[in-house]
């Protein structure tokens, strides 16, 4: 209290020196009389200020004991709500165990529908079967979260609809049945379609393979289809109304399906031999190109010199012929110098039958070379992604391992057909050789023996 009349007191000082600031003195007199009634002043207005403080003390006693009679109250309120929550505590208790007494063996039963209903969901989830019937995993699901609440009872009508669920699926899956659904094209398109579905192992539509996606419970179109021999089978299928119909299935639900379709093509795997394998390819066709230029060729002249060899006259349009023309010409001379003249034309001759030839044996030889560096190359890389990357991610060496194997494949593809090829030109053209040789050696004879 002495602090508070204190600073009511130095209040009135202060508003007395501001009045005295406000009204100059003319005299030490007026500046008393002033002072004297700021002091008066100040004791008045000192006083109405204890009279309020008195008349508010009076009232925060008087709220200060309302506040403690409410907490008393609230207080008081707390402890029967205690108690209360602990015979509530122990009813309930009461209540469950009279429940697990009543309830004996249904709650092993209970528990049983719900394992088997959440086991079920998932299975519908991947079923091929749900494209057909859909919404049938969202009942199971409500009906798992149902049998998992204590206070929640099956009813017959749940149950045997679990066993109703249970038995569709085991019966759909031995069938082959067609409807109508909504299949999301490569491209992103929505169609609506007639699909055929086998079982719970294949869905087809138009032709193609389908994919039931879980996520989106929607039938997808394979981005691509398999082998045109599993493809096939697929119209076959479509087409048939009754009977037995022969069908590319698969019985792992799409597994071997997926890693049919990640199976590279032929275009893939040329571009995995890289530019070695592109300059093999190259070789490849020139030597089918020389092969099958020399091969045509050497049938024609064959022909030529068989028909020669049935003809008296000298036909210059053929090696035969030719040679025959030089023996002609040549009748009256000695037989060492008929000779001569023979082997001079038939090696005139053996370039032109044997052009080419050569350079088909010498691609033969080349392209298994091509293919080691191919390998080599591959392998450097592969070496290159093992230093940058190590080895934890087996697919950044893959790059230079499929160079690596392929270019050897495809050197050895082209070198196996050459070299047969070249065999099979190189053995023609000696076979016309032969009878050019040997019907110089049976001109020579027949001179010999007339002049014998």
């Amino acid at each position: 209290m002495k602090r508070i009349f204190s600073v009511f007191l130095l209040l009135g000082m202060t508003g007395t020196a501001l009045a005295a600031e406000e009204i100059p003195a003319k005299n030490l007199g007026e500046l008393l009389d002033l002072v004297r009634e700021g002091q008066v002043f100040g004791r008045d207005t000192n006083v109405q200020r204890e009279k309020e403080f008195l008349a508010d003390k009076t009232q925060q006693q008087q709220r200060l004991a309302r506040a403690k009679r409410d907490q008393k109250r609230e207080e008081d309120r707390s402890e029967k709500l205690e108690t209360q929550f602990e015979n509530n505590e122990t009813k309930i208790a009461n209540l469950q165990e009279i429940l697990q007494k009543r309830l004996g063996s249904l709650r092993e039963l209970f528990g049983v529908l719900q394992q088997v209903s959440g086991d079920t969901r998932g299975i519908f989830d991947g079923s091929l079967i749900s494209a057909e019937y859909p919404g049938r995993g969202d009942w199971l699901a409500q009906f798992a979260a149902e049998m998992g609440r204590s206070t929640k009872l099956a009813t017959i009508d749940e149950i045997e609809r679990l066993w109703y669920e249970l038995q569709q699926e085991m019966t759909e899956s031995g069938k082959v049945t067609r409807f109508n659904a909504t299949i999301i094209k490569p491209n992103g398109d929505e169609v609506q379609q007639e699909v055929v579905r086998v079982g719970t192992f294949n869905v087809i539509s138009e032709g193609s393979y389908l994919k039931y996606d879980i996520d989106k419970q929607v039938l997808v179109e394979l981005p691509r289809q398999p082998a045109n021999r599993f493809v096939a089978t697929t119209e076959a299928l479509n087409q048939a109304t009754s009977g037995f119909t022969q069908f590319g299935m698969d019985p792992t639900k799409g597994q071997l399906l997926s890693l049919l379709i990640q199976t590279p093509t032929l275009e893939e795997r040329i571009q995995q031999g890289g530019n070695v394998g592109y300059v093999i390819i190259a070789l490849a066709i020139v030597a089918l190109l020389l092969s099958m230029e020399r091969l045509i060729t050497l049938y024609i002249v064959g022909g030529k010199v068989n028909a020669q060899m049935k003809q008296s006259t000298p036909d210059t349009g053929n090696p035969l012929g030719r040679v025959l023309m030089v023996h002609d010409a040549n009748k009256d001379v000695d037989t060492e110098t008929l000779n001569l003249r023979l082997e001079e034309a038939i090696l005139k001759e053996t370039p032109k039958l044997n052009a080419r030839i050569a350079f088909i044996k010498i691609i033969s030889m080349v392209a298994p070379l091509l293919g080691l560096l191919g390998t080599v190359v591959g392998m450097i890389l592969t070496f290159q992604a093992i230093t940058l990357f190590g080895t934890g991610d087996p697919k950044t060496m893959a790059g230079g391992i499929s160079q690596a194997l392929m270019t050897t494949v495809m050197g050895l593809c082209v070198a196996i057909p050459t070299v047969l090829l070249h065999a099979i030109v190189q053995t023609r053209s000696n076979s016309i050789i032969h009878v050019l040789n040997e019907r110089a050696a049976g001109l020579l004879a027949e001179q010999a023996e007339e002049k014998a």
